[in-house]
């Protein structure tokens, strides 16, 4: 039998592509490991799919002065001797990785061990993990077409992001009744993160009377950034994070606000969702969101504001043209090699084994 080592973690965002590779991976007949940090997320993410995991070290490697610069190295290199253990044992015929620093360690295990590696970018530009990856990697899967710039251009490919499958099935009729909407009214859904925008969610309730009277909105607000005062508010929910029920949200949602993490807009792309998108600033972080953002905008996928540019009138205007000219995003949307992400890195790691 085929077997597979899938790896990545820190974030949500470098665990849930894996898994919605699973079933697709059980079905081409690959016995599946995971290997990733000992207490990370992607820890209980992966138990929850019954996947036997395998825990190592993990340190961060910072661009910027932290005290933990001096002890994450012995960490990673801790890390490194567990995952070449790992690997002699379970002797996988391929690894794939969706990245983040726990990714590391069993990359460059696999490089010494001979094992092939197929990895995952996901932003337009690849983070340091993943820079320290790529050259010993088979093969580089990417989002974004101007990632081609930046990696090997003999072992990139450009696949979109997998997909989970029960994102795709969701249930409007569900959704209306969990939040009590009523149909024939367009939804706005406005999703911040799991840590929410202040910036959008203020944005929001700015103009939260006049939105009302067109839409009916879905407001995820992120962990602790509920609006007691607004609860009861007619045509209104908002919640802190939503898991079970965000399938059938997305197949409620006529629009969607979402900050430019690159799996969440790859999520909204394939559901073929008009949206607009509003990037975490270059101030908080590396930039990634705003190219990724910027990219989309340029395929014809998405609107796009800058954070420094948010105000309630410009909010407000930027939701209207979205509405009126929705289907020429969704024909975008529709018409991009993005929907076939997992059929197209399931080839690449059986043509990979082949070889």
């Amino acid at each position: 039998m085929k077997h597979i080592v899938l790896t990545g973690g820190g974030t949500a965002g470098h665990v849930t592509p894996n898994i919605a590779l699973l079933p697709y991976l059980n079905e081409a007949g690959y016995k599946i490991s995971y290997i990733g940090s000992y207490d990370g997320i992607e820890k209980t993410l992966i138990e929850e799919q019954s996947i036997p995991y395998y825990g190592i070290s993990s340190g961060k490697l910072r661009r910027y002065f932290d005290v933990k610069n001096f002890s994450d190295p012995f960490r990673v290199l801790k890390g490194l001797g567990e995952a070449k253990k790992h690997l002699k044992e379970l002797s996988p015929d391929i690894i794939f990785s969706k990245g983040g620093f726990v990714s590391v360690p069993v990359v460059l295990a696999a490089r010494k061990l001979k094992i092939p590696v197929i990895i995952h970018e996901s932003d337009m530009t690849p983070g340091l993990a993943n820079k320290i990856c790529i050259p010993s990697a088979s093969k580089i899967c990417c989002n974004f077409p101007e990632t081609l710039e930046h990696v090997p251009s003999d072992k990139a490919v450009v696949t979109g992001t997998p997909i989970r499958s029960e994102l795709l099935s969701g249930n409007k009729l569900r959704a209306l009744d969990f939040c009590n909407f009523t149909a024939g009214k367009p939804v706005l859904m406005v999703i911040g993160g799991s840590l929410g925008s202040a910036a959008v969610n203020d944005a929001i309730r700015g103009i939260l009377p006049k939105l009302l009277k067109e839409f009916q909105v879905i407001h995820l607000c992120g962990k602790g950034k509920t609006d007691p005062s607004l609860e009861g508010t007619e045509g209104y929910v908002q919640y802190e994070y939503i898991k079970k029920e965000l399938p059938d949200m997305f197949a409620l949602a006529d629009l969607v606000i979402s900050r430019a993490g690159a799996n969440a807009i790859c999520e909204i792309s394939a559901l073929a969702k008009p949206n607009l998108l509003i990037p975490l600033s270059a101030n908080a972080s590396r930039g990634d969101q705003i190219l990724n953002a910027r990219s989309f905008e340029k395929q014809g996928y998405s609107k796009v504001m800058e954070e420094e540019s948010v105000t309630p009138e410009k909010l407000l205007q930027a939701i209207h043209d979205l509405y009126q000219n929705k289907e020429t995003y969704i024909n975008a949307m529709k018409n991009s090699s993005h929907n076939d992400s997992i059929r197209m890195i399931i080839g690449l790691i059986e043509s990979t084994v082949k070889r």
